[in-house]
């Protein structure tokens, strides 16, 4: 009896000690990196929330915020106009021009809205349906896009032509970009075996380790296996290492894949 007790006290002194520990590193956080863990936590349960809506409410939504965001952005592009000399008349003539041909700042806030707004919202359709986004999925958002510029800068003046050669213009050019990027671009296969670890390590503001996480092949399905003598061989320090075991033994999901092992 005496000796379970004594058990019994010391794994409570123990998650006291690891409780402590877990607190005085929250405590000592970069504040920049708790803001950042905090948009996270919003950013993941907004688009989780968005995931289960019918796809009209998601288009509705991505379209109405990329289409904000745009015409910002459009709008900010407007009031950056560069001051020239006013001793060079033609130099001030060519930019009055310009400046005629691409609008104000509420012309283009307009436009960049509609460019925006309906390239996001056709592109989340595109994937709902088609479950993937590939290059036929951004070329159809770019014509879209491309469509609706048209429309919206030139008004019905020399439609349907203008429309189609803006939306045919914008698609290749979507076309090519997307390809680009598929080039140059290169992620990690080994990224979807990490997301749990390492949305537990952003949480713990740990997340400089996921490297040792990888180099260890520490991937999701081993969380529950976790040791202190696993993670020390990945060269974790000892303070991680505790924080990182307490939150496995704290996260219900965690230990009840555990308990199925």
């Amino acid at each position: 009896m005496g000796v379970g007790g004594g058990e019994g006290e010391q794994r409570r002194s123990n998650d006291g000690e690891m409780m402590a520990i877990s607190s005085l590193f929250n405590d000592q956080q970069n504040p920049i990196q708790q803001l950042q863990v905090k948009f996270k936590e919003v950013e993941v349960g907004f688009k989780t929330w968005l995931s289960k809506q019918s796809i009209p409410v998601e288009a509705a939504v991505v379209s109405t915020m990329s289409g904000v965001q745009g015409a910002f952005i459009g709008g900010l592009m407007g009031t950056l106009s560069p001051e020239m000399p006013q001793t060079d008349p033609q130099a001030m003539a060519s930019m009055k021009q310009a400046q005629a041909l691409v609008g104000g700042p509420w012309v283009q806030a307009r436009n960049f809205a509609a460019i925006t707004g309906v390239n996001a919202g056709i592109a989340c359709v595109m994937k709902r349906i088609r479950g993937k986004e590939d290059l036929e999925s951004a070329v159809v958002a770019a014509l879209g896009s491309g469509f609706a510029y048209s429309l919206v800068s030139q008004g019905l003046q020399g439609q349907p032509i203008n429309a189609i050669t803006t939306a045919a213009g914008f698609a290749v050019f979507q076309g090519i970009f997307f390809k680009l990027g598929e080039r140059f671009s290169k992620p990690s296969p080994e990224d979807p075996f990490y997301t749990r670890s390492r949305t537990m390590l952003l949480k713990l503001g740990l997340q400089k380790y996921e490297k040792n996480f990888k180099k260890g092949l520490l991937t999701d399905p081993t969380l529950p296996l976790l040791t202190d003598s696993a993670l020390r061989d990945v060269s974790i320090p000892p303070g991680p290492r505790l924080l990182i075991l307490d939150h496995i033994q704290r996260d219900p999901e965690i230990k009840g894949k555990r308990g199925k092992q």
